[in-house]
C-alpha cells in the first residue's frame, strides 16, 4: 500500500515535470544553451502551487504512515490533562486495593479478616440497608406491568401500591423503556413542585424544575453552564465533597477555598468568606458562585437559620449565585434541630433579596432511601432568568433524558404514602427505624473513635459521615512525604491493610496545612462498626509506638 502510494506521488511529478518541458519547448527563444538570468522566475505560478501542494501531501503521508508519531494513539500523556488532573477521592485508589482484599477474603486466600468493612462512600444498601418495602414493590409493577392484569393481584400487592404502579404506567405513556423528555417526567415533577411547596410554604415553578441522574449529574450541568475559562472562580467549603474539586478541575475552572472553623463544629464564618474572595480578586479571578453543603459533607454540620441569612446576604453583596446542596436534608439527628432549605430563607428575606440566584439539589441517594443506584435527583433554579434556564434545558436535551426508573423513585420520595393508605404504617416504620439507627450509629462511633489517643471528632449533626482529626507522629509524616505518599493517606492505607477498614484520608476532601484527618460514614451495622474502630485503635496505637510519638491519652 505504502509503495503505491509512492509511486503514485512519482508519476504526479514526472507529468508536472514533462508538461513544463513542453511549454519551454515552445517558446519563441529555442536557445537550449541559453541560460535563464538569475532570480527572474518565469515558472507557471499555478504550477508552483500545485509542487508546494503534493509536497506538502507527502509530508503528510509520510507522517501518517509511522504509527510511532501518530499522536491519535492514546497514552497517558495525551489525553485530556484535565481528565488526568481530576481527583475523586472517595472512589480512589484505596477502595481499588480494598475490593481486591475483599476478593482474596471470598476466595480463601486471605483470613485476618472476615470481611473488609467499607466505610469510604455512602451507599447505605451496599453495607445492610433494607429498601424501603413501598418502593420496590411499586417499582416491581412497573418493570413487568402485565402483573397489573393478574386477577390474583390484591392478594400480593396492597392497594395504594397497585394504584400507584397503575398512575405511573399510564402517565409514562409510552412504558418506562422509552425516553421521557428531557427536562423529565411531567408527573414527577409535579409531584417535586408540591413537595416544595409543602416544605417551604412557597410555590414552585415547575420549569425550573429539572429530574437528573442523581443530583451529581445536575451539579455538573450547572457548572458546565456557568464556567467559561479558568479565571472564573468557585467558592468550595474545605472540607468539601471532591466532587466539586473535580468537576472544576475537569471544566477548567478555579477553587476558591473558604475553611470551615474545626474549633467551632465545622462552623461557616463569613469573615472567611470575604478573605476567600478578597485573595480571589486580588489574583484577577472572578467569583461566580458559592457552594454550600448542608447538612455537610463530610462534617456533618447542620447550619442555623441566622447564618443562612448571613450567607445570603454575603451572596447579594458580591453578586454571587448560591449553589444549595441539600441531599442530607432528612438525616437530622440532634433533638430540636430541624432542616430549613436556603429556598425558604431566601424567600423569607422579601423581594429585597429576589435578586440573589439559587441552584438547589436533593437526591434518592441518601435520606433514608439510600436508592444510590436508582440514581435519581432534581436540581430547582430560583431567580434565574429564562434564557439561562433554556440553555441549561439545551444541555439536559444532550443526554436525552434522566433514567425513568430514577425518576419514579423521586416521584415516591416527594410523595409518599399518606396517612391512612394502606403503605402508610410500614413505610413510616421502616424511615423511623433507619434514622433511629443512623442516630444510634453516629452517637457510638463518635464516642468509639475519641476513646483512641490522638484521634478527636465532633458528634455529626446530619448527614452520614464523621470526620476525625488524627494526630501523626512527625516521622510518621516524614515517611510518607519520603515515598511520595501524603500522610493521612498512608495512615489510611495502614488502617486498611493492617484492620480491614476502608476509609478515606482527609486530603481528599481538603484541610488547613499541617492537620489530618478521615471521613467514615456511619452505615454498615453497629457491631461492625465497634469491631472496626476497635481494631483500628489497635494498629493506630502500634504507629504511635513504633515512631515514637508522645500523644495525651
Amino acid at each position: 500500500m505504502h509503495v503505491k502510494k509512492q509511486n503514485l506521488f512519482l508519476n504526479i511529478d514526472l507529468e508536472k515535470k514533462n508538461l513544463r518541458n513542453q511549454n519551454k519547448g515552445q517558446k519563441k527563444h529555442k536557445n537550449k544553451q541559453l541560460k535563464p538570468i538569475k532570480n527572474v522566475v518565469h515558472e507557471d505560478p499555478i504550477n508552483q502551487i500545485n509542487d508546494e501542494l503534493i509536497n506538502n501531501i507527502k509530508k503528510l503521508w509520510t507522517i501518517s504512515s509511522h504509527p510511532s508519531t501518530n499522536v491519535n494513539t492514546l497514552n497517558i500523556d495525551n489525553i485530556n490533562n484535565r481528565v488526568r488532573d481530576a481527583q475523586y477521592a472517595v472512589r480512589g485508589e484505596l477502595v481499588t486495593i480494598a475490593d481486591q482484599m475483599q476478593k482474596d477474603i471470598n476466595a480463601g486466600k486471605r483470613t485476618d479478616f472476615e470481611k473488609i468493612v467499607f466505610c469510604n462512600i455512602g451507599n447505605p444498601h451496599a453495607v445492610g440497608q433494607k429498601p424501603i418495602t413501598f418502593i420496590r414493590q411499586v417499582l416491581s409493577l412497573v418493570e413487568y406491568p402485565e402483573i397489573l392484569n393478574n386477577p390474583n393481584i390484591h392478594l400480593l400487592y396492597p392497594e395504594d401500591v397497585i394504584e400507584r404502579a397503575r398512575e405511573y404506567y399510564i402517565g409514562s405513556k409510552n412504558g418506562i423503556g422509552a425516553y421521557s423528555n428531557s427536562q423529565g417526567f411531567d408527573f414527577v415533577i409535579n409531584d417535586v413542585a408540591n413537595f416544595i411547596e409543602a416544605r417551604d410554604g412557597y410555590k414552585a415553578d415547575t420549569s425550573n424544575i429539572f429530574l437528573t441522574n442523581g443530583a451529581s449529574e445536575g451539579i455538573q450541568m450547572f457548572l458546565n453552564t456557568i464556567i467559561r475559562n479558568n479565571m472564573d472562580g468557585i467558592l468550595l467549603p474545605i472540607p468539601q465533597y471532591p466532587l466539586y474539586s473535580a468537576l472544576l478541575t475537569l471544566l477548567g475552572g478555579t477553587k476558591v477555598n473558604y475553611y470551615l472553623d474545626e474549633s467551632k463544629g465545622w462552623g461557616l464564618s463569613i469573615e472567611e468568606l470575604n478573605s476567600s474572595v478578597v485573595k480571589s480578586k486580588m489574583k484577577g479571578i472572578n467569583v461566580l458562585a458559592i457552594v454550600v453543603i448542608n447538612p455537610g459533607n463530610p462534617t456533618g454540620k447542620c447550619l442555623d437559620v441566622e447564618n443562612m441569612k448571613e450567607i445570603i446576604k454575603f451572596c447579594q453583596r458580591e453578586n454571587l449565585i448560591l449553589i444549595a446542596d441539600e441531599v442530607y436534608q432528612e438525616n437530622i439527628y440532634v433533638e430540636d434541630m430541624k432542616f430549613t432549605s436556603f429556598r425558604k430563607v431566601l424567600l423569607d428575606m422579601g423581594e429585597e433579596y429576589n435578586n440573589v440566584q439559587l441552584f438547589s439539589c436533593h437526591s434518592v441517594s441518601k435520606g433514608f432511601l439510600g436508592e444510590c443506584g436508582q440514581r435519581g435527583g432534581y436540581f430547582e433554579l430560583l431567580n434565574i432568568n429564562k434564557e439561562v434556564r433554556d440553555q441549561i434545558y439545551k444541555l439536559a436535551c444532550t443526554r436525552l433524558c434522566p433514567n425513568t426508573l430514577g425518576q419514579l423513585v423521586v416521584s415516591m420520595m416527594t410523595r409518599p404514602p399518606k396517612e391512612g393508605e394502606p403503605s402508610y404504617e410500614l413505610y413510616q416504620k421502616e424511615k423511623t427505624t433507619i434514622l433511629n439507627q443512623l442516630k444510634e450509629r453516629s452517637i457510638m462511633l463518635t464516642k468509639e473513635l475519641n476513646a483512641i489517643p490522638g484521634i478527636t471528632c465532633e458528634r455529626p449533626q446530619g448527614a452520614m459521615y464523621i470526620f476525625p482529626s488524627v494526630e501523626l507522629p512527625p516521622k510518621f509524616v516524614e515517611e510518607a512525604e519520603k515515598i511520595g505518599k501524603k500522610p493521612d493517606f498512608l495512615w489510611a492505607k495502614y488502617m486498611l491493610e493492617e484492620a480491614g477498614v476502608c476509609v478515606i484520608p482527609g486530603s481528599g476532601f481538603g484541610q488547613k496545612p499541617g492537620t489530618y484527618h478521615f471521613r467514615t460514614t456511619f452505615l454498615a451495622d453497629q457491631d461492625s462498626l465497634r469491631d472496626a474502630v476497635h481494631r483500628m485503635k489497635k494498629v493506630h496505637e502500634k504507629i504511635l509506638k513504633e515512631y515514637a510519638c508522645r500523644i495525651r491519652i
